[in-house]
């Protein structure tokens, strides 16, 4: 069998080896720590750092510390405020709103909690409400609007040595112009053509599809329909995402026409990755019905593992509310569950890729077993023809 070198566009755009990029995953830092970002990167990929729920001051701190394990070209992925008007919500206000609107949901999350042992918590008002698919930190640095905060952000990002910005749901605008001027290359994480089209008119270089198999907040659209669409419909290269857990689904996606693929599922199982132990075990363990998008921990479709919380939601009978009610109310929860370690209780934002996984292994091992899975894909079409 002929020996097919995974090499495409994308390589020559970004410097690396091989068309592979770790998707900046959000958990606080915890799914995208400085090890792992840089261990994708020496491997021949692109290791991405995911910002949602880090302060201007710990981002910087994380950007430095993979810069202490690799020279190679990083990114840095950020989730960007829509508009102003959800950028400064009140969580005590939010709060009141539940209990005055909703107190059937409020009282069912209260006798939720309080039925797995669980004591109250409450966020800081202050700390901003973001879009991110996990509960907001509780670094005095992310008190604040989102509109700030993400400007702290992005000027963070600028100011250090990254090569690549990817931004995700808001304006891209934002960044784009500013970005270019320090010859840094944009990426816009589309969860519909529409999305794409906007981002490619913004300035972005390059477009991630992200179909509805990803894990956290996705969109309505699977991955091998909205990707060809995306790749008809903009100018510039794009990059699949969603649901690709193997050498397969690489393949697969640079047949449709992809010059790479944007990956996060098969790298939170990586020996690097600092999400809980539970979560790992949650995703290894989890056959592909269990990674369902619902809306129970945000009030958007948001794409994890189903734990023992979104079955006792489901039994419950209550519809969950809109966002950002749905969120506040389970920031709170997830807060709880965190703070009495059962992590086993707290949203799992994960692909349903995740169903194919079977065991933790080094993200230098995952990226070559995902290049030579590929490779091996291409030659058997190619020898097949």
């Amino acid at each position: 069998m002929t020996s097919i070198q995974l090499r495409t566009e994308l390589c020559e755009i970004l410097d690396i080896r091989y068309p592979v990029c770790l998707a900046g995953m959000g958990s606080q830092g915890r799914a995208t720590p400085p090890a792992l970002v840089a261990a994708v990167s020496e491997a021949g990929g692109l290791g991405v750092i995911g910002g949602a729920g880090l302060s201007a001051a710990r981002l910087r701190a994380v950007i430095r510390e993979v810069r202490a394990l690799t020279a190679r070209p990083i990114g840095v992925n950020l989730v960007l405020p829509q508009a102003v008007a959800k950028a400064e919500l009140d969580r005590d206000r939010i709060r009141r709103e539940i209990l005055e609107q909703f107190p059937e949901h409020a009282a069912f999350v209260r006798d939720l909690a309080k039925g797995f042992g669980l004591e109250p918590v409450e966020l800081d008002s202050r700390i901003a409400v973001s879009g991110a698919a996990t509960a907001d930190g509780t670094d005095a640095g992310l008190r604040g609007s989102r509109s700030e905060l993400t400007r702290s952000l992005i000027d963070v990002v600028l100011d250090e040595d990254v090569q690549v910005f990817a931004g995700a749901v808001g304006d891209l605008k934002l960044i784009a112009e500013p970005a270019h001027k320090k010859r840094m290359l944009v990426m816009g994480l589309a969860t519909s053509t529409k999305q794409a089209k906007s981002y490619a008119a913004a300035g972005a270089d390059l477009i991630i599809a992200q179909g509805l198999e990803a894990g956290g907040h996705v969109g309505r659209v699977p991955n091998f329909a909205l990707l060809p669409d995306v790749i008809d419909s903009v100018a510039v290269p794009v990059i699949a995402a969603g649901g690709i857990s193997d050498g397969r689904g690489i393949a697969a996606s640079l047949a449709f026409g992809a010059v790479g693929v944007w990956m996060g599922t098969a790298f939170l199982v990586a020996e690097e990755c600092n999400i809980p132990a539970e979560h790992k075990a949650q995703i290894l363990e989890g056959r592909l019905e269990d990674f369902r998008a619902d809306r129970i921990y945000s009030g958007s479709p948001m794409r994890g593992f189903r734990n023992a919380t979104i079955k006792a939601w489901e039994d419950s009978g209550l519809e969950p509310l809109a966002n950002p009610y749905q969120k506040v109310l389970m920031d709170d929860f997830n807060a709880a569950a965190a703070a009495a370690g059962r992590w086993d209780l707290h949203s799992n934002p994960s692909g349903v890729g995740g169903g194919l996984l079977t065991k933790p292994r080094p993200a230098r091992e995952i990226v070559e077993d995902l290049v030579k899975g590929a490779s091996e894909s291409i030659s058997r079409l190619v020898g097949s023809v």
